[in-house]
C-alpha cells in the first residue's frame, strides 16, 4: 500500500524530488530497512548519506537527503530537502493533517512504553491501529512515527519523551492527540532539573499539544498531581483521573499471582474485573490508564479488558521467561525476570516487588531452596542524590525479601554496602565481570531479575542466563 508518493512528499517537505516513486514505508536503518522503504539520512553517530547507496541497492524506493551522496547516480531516486531532520519534522505534520482518526499520546517517568504497548493491543482490537516501535519517542522518533502512519489509521498511539527541558511540548504539537496521558512523575532525569517538580512541569506540558475538547489523562496517586491537574485546567482539557486515588478509574486491588496480575478496579460506580498476563503492580496502574484512555476515544472498554488478557511486556521491560537447564529433564529450570532495558528509582521498586512476589521452586537443583536473586545495575540521570537513592533501596520491604542481590557499578556499591551478609552478593564494575561467574550463582528453581540503566548493559548478563538454557525434547522423541 502506497504511503508516500514522491509528490507527496516534496510537497510536504517542500523539497525537490527525482523520479517517480512510490514508497510503503519509511525507514532510518539499513539494517532493517525493508524494500519499497523511504530511506532518511538522517545525522546522528554517523551520516546517514553515508548509507544511502546501500539503502538503494536494498531496494529503498528513494532516500531523503540534503545533496547527492557520494556514490549515488545524480538521476537516483532522491528527495533533497535543505535539512533532513527539518524535512522528517514535515512528514510527521503532513501525515498527522492527513490522518481522520484518533491519536492518543502517552508520557511519564516510568511505565511510558508498556502503556504505549498496551494501548495498541487494545485498540488494534477495534480499528486500524498505529503506534511508536520500541521507545521511539525522542526529536527523531516521534516525526518517523508520524510520517510512517497510513492516511487510513483509526487509533495511533505516540509515545513522547525527555531528557531535558522543553522537549516534550513541540513533540505534543506536533501530534495533536485527542487525549494525552501522564503515566507518573518519578525521579528520573533528575540531572537535568532542579527537583520532582520540574519533571511534572515538563511531563505535563503534553497537554500543551491536545486538540481543543481533548481530554488530559493522569495518575492521581502521583504526589505532583496537583501540577499535572493545573496544566490540564490551563489548556481547558477535560480530565480524567486514575489510580489508588483516582476518581473516574480507582484502583482497588492488584493480585500479583505467578505469571499474571489479577486486577480489580472501578470505572465510575461500575466494577471492572480483569486480568493481565505478567506480574506487577505497576503494570495494573499502566492499565487502569491505558483504559481510562480508551474510553476517553470512545472505545469499548469490555473489548479492551479481553485484549489485555493477551498483552505482555515488550523485551527488556519485565518480561518473563522460563530456562530450562537439561533438555531431559524440565524440573530443571529457571525463571527469567528481564527488566534489563532501563531504571530509575520508581521502575526498581516495582521490579523488586514483582521478584519478591514469585514463586520459586524447591528440591530441583543442587541448591535444595529456590532462591529469589537480583542483579541490579547502576541508575542514571539522577542528579546529586544518586548515591542516596541508590542506598535507600536496602530499605524496601521488596528488597529485604530477596536470597541473594548482586550490585553492579558504582553508584550500586551504596547499596551492596548496606545489605546484610546474608543478602549480599558480589559486587562488580561491569556486566562483563559476572559473566564468568553466573552457573556458580545460579540453579535450578531460582528466579532471577536483571535491572539497570541501559548503558549499565545488564542485557549482557540476560542474554548469558538464556545460552544456559536448553530446548526440552519433544516428549514423543525423547
Amino acid at each position: 500500500m502506497s504511503l508516500w508518493t514522491a509528490q507527496a512528499a516534496a510537497t510536504a517537505t517542500h523539497g525537490k524530488t527525482q523520479g517517480g516513486w512510490v514508497a510503503t514505508g519509511v525507514s532510518i536503518d539499513t539494517r532493517t530497512l525493508q524494500p519499497g522503504d523511504l530511506f532518511v539520512a538522517l545525522k546522528d553517530q554517523r551520516d546517514g548519506h553515508e548509507f544511502v547507496a546501500q539503502a538503494l541497492d536494498k531496494g529503498a524506493a528513494a532516500a531523503l537527503v540534503d545533496h547527492v551522496p557520494e556514490g549515488v547516480a545524480a538521476d537516483a531516486p532522491l528527495l533533497i530537502v535543505p535539512d533532513v531532520l527539518t524535512a522528517l519534522d514535515d512528514l510527521g505534520r503532513a501525515a498527522r493533517a492527513r490522518m481522520t482518526g484518533k491519536v492518543a499520546a502517552v508520557t511519564g517517568s516510568v511505565g511510558k512504553t508498556s502503556t504505549k504497548e498496551m494501548l495498541a493491543e487494545m485498540l488494534s482490537a477495534q480499528g486500524r491501529a498505529h503506534a511508536s516501535v520500541a521507545s521511539y519517542n525522542n526529536h527523531w522518533g516521534v516525526p518517523l512515527t508520524l510520517a510512517r502512519m497510513p492516511q487510513d489509521t483509526d487509533f495511533a498511539v505516540i509515545e513522547i519523551g525527555m531528557n531535558h527541558p522543553g522537549e516534550i511540548a513541540p513533540l505534543a504539537r506536533m501530534a495533536r492527540p485527542h487525549v494525552a496521558l501522564v503515566t507518573i512523575v518519578a525521579a528520573a532525569h533528575l540531572e537535568a532539573f532542579d527537583d520532582i517538580t520540574g519533571i511534572a512541569v515538563e511531563k505535563a506540558s503534553i497537554f500543551e499539544g491536545v486538540e481543543p475538547g481533548g481530554v488530559a489523562v493522569l495518575n492521581a496517586d502521583m504526589d505532583t498531581a496537583a501540577i499535572v491537574m493545573a496544566k490540564a485546567l490551563d489548556c481547558k482539557l477535560r480530565d480524567i483521573s486514575f489510580g489508588a486515588e483516582g476518581y473516574d478509574f480507582k484502583l482497588i486491588r492488584a493480585d500479583l499471582r505467578d505469571e499474571t496480575t489479577v486486577v480489580q478496579a472501578r470505572m465510575g460506580d461500575a466494577p471492572l474485573l480483569f486480568k493481565i498476563a505478567s506480574p506487577g503492580r505497576h503494570f495494573a496502574m499502566n492499565a487502569l490508564g491505558a483504559l481510562a484512555v480508551v474510553a476517553a476515544l470512545g472505545g469499548d472498554i469490555a473489548l479492551a479488558v479481553g485484549s489485555l488478557g493477551r498483552w505482555k511486556p515488550y523485551k527488556g521491560r519485565g518480561q518473563r521467561e522460563r530456562i530450562y537447564l537439561d533438555a531431559v529433564d524440565t524440573r530443571l529450570s529457571l525463571d527469567l525476570i528481564d527488566d534489563s532495558y532501563n531504571a530509575n528509582p520508581t521502575s526498581m521498586a516495582a521490579a523488586l516487588e514483582v521478584l519478591a512476589a514469585a514463586p520459586v521452586t524447591n528440591d530441583t537443583g543442587r541448591v535444595s531452596k529456590g532462591r529469589r536473586i537480583a542483579y541490579l545495575g547502576d541508575m542514571k540521570e539522577l542528579g546529586p542524590d544518586e548515591v542516596a537513592l541508590h542506598a535507600g533501596l536496602a530499605h524496601l520491604p521488596a528488597t529485604q525479601s530477596l536470597d541473594v542481590i548482586h550490585c553492579i557499578g558504582p553508584l550500586m556499591r551504596a547499596l551492596h554496602d548496606l545489605l546484610p551478609d546474608a543478602q549480599r552478593g558480589g559486587w562488580y564494575e561491569t556486566s562483563d565481570a559476572v559473566l564468568p561467574r553466573l552457573k556458580r550463582h545460579l540453579d535450578s528453581g531460582d528466579v532471577v531479575l536483571a535491572k539497570g540503566s541501559l548503558s549499565m548493559k545488564l542485557g549482557l548478563i540476560v542474554d548469558a542466563i538464556r545460552k544456559m538454557g536448553h530446548a526440552p525434547l519433544d516428549e514423543e522423541e525423547g
